[in-house]
């Protein structure tokens, strides 16, 4: 009988791999979950016929016990379930051990992903904006902030995007550094452009008016650039790019980002704390949730929902005193 590491190694690389459905950094972060916590792993010898729900759960308990957080037993299993739908389909085994209640993922109540988010204050917000003052890529923080762009939406944003007319842009594409694997676990790093997963992802959103002389800005720096480089310049149409014209890696810029925080001495937080701050400040100038969940490009509303319980409370006050009149 096969093991769960045979069968589930050729489901991999034989089967989802080679998927055309499967993006390439979909399958880098499969790859990376099977490589870190699968493989080697306790459950990892167990014969397919003879695994358990038990089995795995027992696995969970103990990745939970020693420090890893719930939503990255979440992923692992979201993986899993995905394989044993395989297995059951091929009839390796009858009922799939992942799926429904027959799991539990520990402590997911207490690591809710609302927990999770981080956003700068108003005084950081200022601080920050100071201290970017002269940076290269000043436009890009600021847009990052004036309209929640995903960092790899930043980066795949080309001048052809922006409509300075009505001061809008449209997210058409995403820029995405990854390991592309070969069929014998070999990588590759490719810098990657494609279109995102979600037609909600796909979007035109306003940009603030005060942005628009900085992006403008921005754009003479960069043929300022172009013409002082001549021939070495490669010429993208990208709106950011290195002083070449070439894709900026995505961790050259988490460098120069972390760098400025470092400088402004403020605390570190992701990339993507410049989104939630966006969001945040939506929410606090009651912008309402379906046109907030539009402007991020979520697929579902019940996602933003979600992830900025954080801000709600206030709202619901608000809200609730605004019945006060009633009572007069």
């Amino acid at each position: 009988a096969i093991s769960l590491d045979e069968l589930m190694y050729l489901w991999l690389f034989q089967v989802v791999r080679i998927s055309k459905d499967i993006k390439a950094s979909s399958f880098e972060r499969y790859e990376t979950i099977y490589r870190l916590y699968i493989k080697d792993s306790e459950i990892y010898g167990i014969k397919i016929s003879d695994i358990k729900s038990i089995n795995i759960q027992k696995y969970y308990n103990k990745l939970y016990e020693s420090g890893k957080r719930s939503s990255l037993i979440f992923n692992i299993n979201k993986l899993l379930r995905t394989f044993f739908y395989y297995a059951v389909n091929e009839g390796y085994v009858i009922k799939n051990p992942c799926s429904g209640k027959r799991i539990t993922i520990p402590g997911q109540k207490e690591n809710s992903i609302s927990k999770e988010v981080q956003v700068f204050s108003d005084a950081e917000l200022k601080i920050f904006k100071s201290s970017i003052e002269n940076h290269r890529l000043k436009a890009l923080f600021l847009l990052a902030i004036g309209t929640g762009l995903r960092q790899g939406e930043l980066l795949a944003l080309k001048w052809s995007d922006i409509d300075f007319k009505n001061n809008t842009l449209s997210v058409k594409r995403s820029i995405r550094n990854i390991n592309i694997i070969q069929s014998d676990g070999s990588k590759k790093r490719e810098t990657i452009i494609q279109i995102p997963k979600t037609k909600n992802s796909l979007r035109t959103i306003p940009i603030p008016s005060k942005l628009i002389p900085v992006i403008k800005k921005h754009q003479l720096q960069q043929k300022e650039e172009k013409l002082k480089a001549g021939d070495t310049y490669t010429d993208n149409n990208f709106v950011f790019t290195t002083i070449l014209g070439l894709n900026i890696d995505a961790r050259n810029l988490l460098r120069s980002y972390k760098r400025v925080l470092t400088r402004a001495n403020i605390p570190y937080r992701k990339f993507h704390a410049l989104r939630h701050t966006y969001a945040t400040k939506l929410f606090e100038r009651n912008v309402p949730l379906k046109t907030v969940q539009l402007l991020l490009g979520h697929a579902d509303i019940s996602t933003t929902a979600d992830i900025y319980t954080h801000v709600m409370p206030d709202q619901k006050i608000k809200a609730v005193d605004k019945l006060n009149d009633l009572f007069n």
